[in-house]
């Protein structure tokens, strides 16, 4: 049985500022916990309560404090072995942690945030919302993607935002023929107009640009039965309507799943079915592809075409495009059975399953410049796992691809708010022995902005400076300022699903 993260950390009592142990986004079946992420869970909430009755403080508070971040990693250096930069002092002093990591001294670009609607949280009617003099709808659909915006925004450090599609495919018209709009066109959990019109509520809210979306068409969305190939008519026509009327900033493939109802999924490499999709959206001006690569057991029949092996051909054939691997094309999680049993980490080389087969193609192809690793629940789910493994990760990529192609994203709101993910990357270093045994270079602050924020603004054509001298007047700072001085707090929620415990 599956249930929410935050259900069983509920009934558990746990409270911790970093998930100890992974969630699924429900491409992958969740696994239970290791002995080792029990012992750090239980250790946290053992230091917190100590600590907190030293300071004065409710545990809950201590644990949504910086201090509680710090006492977090801590205990992680207590189970694992010292890898985070973390001292003793900043799990006692807050001014210790903002000293050493000062807030806003990255700008942050998250190409991979989620929301959906549906779920009543109740963050509109809070009463310094009301008291700034913004009248938001309080209807159920807004609330969820409210909450999505506390938490990128209000809870953690992020800058700017890609809202992320998911697999779905709209409705043109009704069965009389006419032109469908907004929620009649369905498109699934977070289809294109949602994401549309989210967009222009946060950038129109903030009084500046915070956010960017993508589009979820995809080759195989219309399918013309009868010739058994992509309907392109109908498929160009959804096209124009995503960049004309719905103004989305790139695309976002999963070439593992079929929401036209084809039959069959996509390569990214298919000269009959996929070019014409380049071609037409090098016409409408849209030259970046944020593709699905890696977790691919959330399809039994087609999970073979989130294997990166088609990412080779089609770079190379349209150097003028850009590719986005998302998830750096780790096949499996750590969690999962299938990754210690059929050698999909190998701790002698630092290979991954598929995601060495993405390093392959840098290799092959040196001076490829259009392909970028994206590092979304990759970095995250690793860290939880063991902190070396994302030293791997992040090392791979970076002495195959080189840092200028690593690419910041969380895959939040799955793993609620992503500041211990941000927090977790800005203490992160990959050891001395790790560096002389494989070659890996040690992570500057130059290297931690540009995977930050600055490797994605150039892709995006996002002025970082520019944004970096806005963010302070815009209205979206205006109200953090107002949530943090009247008490608000961080949610240490994680809204995507584990195990029921027995």
């Amino acid at each position: 049985m599956w249930i929410p993260k935050w259900q069983r950390d509920r009934n558990k009592g746990v409270d911790s500022p970093i998930p100890t142990q992974v969630v699924s986004t429900e491409e992958f079946i969740p696994r239970p916990q290791n002995e080792k992420q029990k012992q750090w869970e239980h250790l946290i909430g053992e230091l917190a309560g100590e600590k907190s009755k030293l300071l004065g403080m409710t545990k809950r508070d201590f644990l949504r404090s910086s201090m509680g971040m710090a006492t977090a990693f801590f205990a992680s250096n207590m189970v694992y072995g010292p890898y985070w930069n973390v001292e003793a002092a900043e799990t006692l002093e807050g001014a210790a942690a903002a000293e050493k990591f000062p807030k806003g001294e990255y700008f942050i670009f998250d190409v991979q945030t989620h929301f959906t609607d549906g779920v009543p949280l109740g963050f509109r009617s809070a009463p310094f919302v009301k008291d700034m003099g913004f009248k938001l709808d309080e209807n159920p659909a807004a609330y969820s993607f409210n909450n999505f915006v506390k938490e990128l925004f209000f809870d953690s450090e992020t800058s700017m935002i890609v809202i992320s599609g998911v697999p779905g495919r709209e409705k043109h018209k009704d069965n009389e023929g006419t032109v469908l709009e907004a929620k009649a066109r369905g498109g699934g959990v977070l289809p294109s107009w949602l994401m549309s019109m989210r967009k222009k509520e946060l950038n129109d809210l903030a009084g500046g640009k915070r956010a960017l979306c993508q589009g979820n068409c995809a080759p195989n969305h219309y399918w013309d039965r009868a010739r058994n190939q992509p309907d392109f008519p109908a498929l160009f026509e959804q096209m124009d309507r995503e960049k004309k009327l719905y103004g989305i900033d790139s695309w976002k493939w999963y070439c593992h799943t079929d929401p036209g109802r084809s039959g069959n999924g996509f390569r990214l490499d298919d000269e009959k079915m996929t070019y014409p999709f380049y071609k037409k959206s090098i016409e409408l001006g849209l030259k970046t592809f944020s593709v699905h690569k890696g977790f691919s057991s959330q399809s039994e029949t087609l999970g073979h075409l989130a294997h990166p092996g088609d990412v080779e051909k089609a770079a190379k054939d349209h150097p003028e495009l850009t590719f986005i691997i998302y998830h750096s094309a780790l096949k499996h999680g750590s969690w999962e059975p299938q990754f210690k049993e059929s050698g999909n980490y190998d701790p002698t080389t630092g290979d991954f399953l598929w995601h060495a087969e993405l390093m392959k193609i840098k290799e092959r192809n040196p001076h490829m410049k259009n392909v970028y690793c994206e590092i979304g629940s990759a970095f995250g789910m690793l860290f939880i796992a063991h902190p070396e493994m994302c030293m791997h990760l992040i090392g791979r990529n970076i002495k195959t691809y080189g840092v200028d192609q690593v690419i910041w994203g969380t895959d939040c709101l799955w793993w609620g708010s992503p500041q211990w993910v941000i927090d977790a990357f800005k203490r992160f270093q990959i050891t001395d022995k790790l560096c002389e045994q494989f070659g890996y270079g040690k992570l500057t602050k130059e290297d931690k902005a540009k995977i930050f924020g600055l490797n994605a603004a150039k892709i995006y054509g996002v002025d970082a400076t520019a944004q970096l001298k806005a963010f302070p007047k815009d209205t979206l700072s205006r109200l953090k300022s107002a949530f943090l001085d009247r008490g608000g707090q961080r949610d240490n929620t994680a809204y995507g699903w584990v195990r029921a415990e027995v």
